[in-house]
């Protein structure tokens, strides 16, 4: 599948492209709520705040409740992240690391590989907590306009129909999360006739290429 036959394969299933009402309802609303409730819980004042009083607990909770709330995550990345931040010291240190990823001031690379490490000592109890997923659905959430998120299979699928030659390794790793966002960049300029807003856009339209959900016909 080329660019254009990726598009028709959108087009397809969404007439009217990113302003389709169906688009908006299966792919794009529930996406947005989740960034919406975001900035309303976990916006840099709020966050900061919650710092300062040393409640990561709550932080933790705040940002697991948000994710609930969408269907991103597998259930088993959900019991994971629920388990590493059920003690204190996981919420402690999930809440401090996910405020330097997301607010930071450090470089893109750096804060990426720094949540990746972060993940990597959180407690375990039985599923791994770095995953793609989990690495990358916070900052997605949080900021759509930079972050994108990665679901390995689908997104493999994805850039092997469109001839993207992505660059991909099963542990979160920045050269990996900088050949998706160039992948999603590529999209985004092949796709501009069709106006999508921000990385919920291209996210979904990657999804549309390779997931199940979207069959060829």
């Amino acid at each position: 599948m080329n660019t254009t036959r990726s598009e028709k394969k959108f087009l397809r299933y969404f007439r009217k492209g990113f302003q389709d009402l169906k688009y908006i309802d299966w792919e794009r609303n529930y996406k947005w709520q989740a960034h919406l409730k975001w900035e309303e819980l976990l916006s840099k004042k709020e966050f900061r705040k919650l710092l300062s009083e040393k409640n990561y607990a709550e932080i933790a909770k705040r940002a697991a409740a948000i994710e609930s709330k969408t269907n991103l995550l597998f259930s088993f990345e959900k019991m994971a992240l629920r388990d590493a931040i059920r003690t204190e010291e996981g919420a402690k240190m999930f809440a401090l690391g996910l405020y330097k990823y997301i607010y930071g001031s450090g470089s893109f690379q750096k804060r990426f590989q720094a949540f990746a490490d972060t993940l990597a000592h959180l407690p375990r109890k039985q599923t791994r907590v770095l995953t793609w997923p989990l690495q990358t659905v916070f900052g997605f959430i949080a900021n759509p306009e930079e972050h994108i998120f990665v679901k390995p299979r689908v997104t493999q699928i994805a850039a092997h129909k469109y001839g993207y030659d992505f660059n991909y390794k099963s542990k979160p790793n920045w050269e990996t999360y900088k050949s998706m966002l160039e992948f999603a960049e590529k999209i985004r300029k092949d796709v501009k006739h069709l106006k999508p807003r921000d990385m919920i856009d291209v996210q979904s339209y990657m999804w549309v290429q390779g997931s199940d959900e979207y069959p060829e016909k």
